[in-house]
């Protein structure tokens, strides 16, 4: 049988999807990584959620494992760095536009 045989998810084993879903994620850091001009307020207004709220998942995903892991240490994972110095280094004010455009997609948060 060909290892280039297409298989459906439902072909995939527990301990393969999990193995595709970490590097899926590590491919996802190392996408925004590569792009930190992508702000977090641009992140949000296109897909409601930001580098902070991957931090947050992971942190969550942690304590679903038993494990403690702080906000600080989720975060760093996230941005290859403590978030105050990628703070200080790559984000930039969100414009009135870019704020306009998020309270447009979420006017029940803003």
């Amino acid at each position: 049988m060909s290892a280039w045989l297409e298989s459906s998810v439902s072909d995939i084993s527990p301990e393969q999807q999990d193995k595709l879903d970490a590097a899926a994620f590590r491919r996802l850091l190392s996408h925004l990584d590569k792009n930190k001009d992508v702000q977090n307020i641009d992140l949000m207004i296109l897909a409601d959620f930001c580098r902070n709220c991957l931090g947050d998942w992971y942190r969550e995903a942690a304590e679903a494992e038993g494990l403690e892991l702080s906000k600080e240490a989720a975060r760093e994972r996230v941005y290859g760095m403590p978030y105050a110095d990628w703070k200080a280094k790559y984000q930039t004010e969100a414009t009135p536009e870019q704020m306009a455009a998020f309270k447009a997609r979420r006017p029940e948060k803003a």
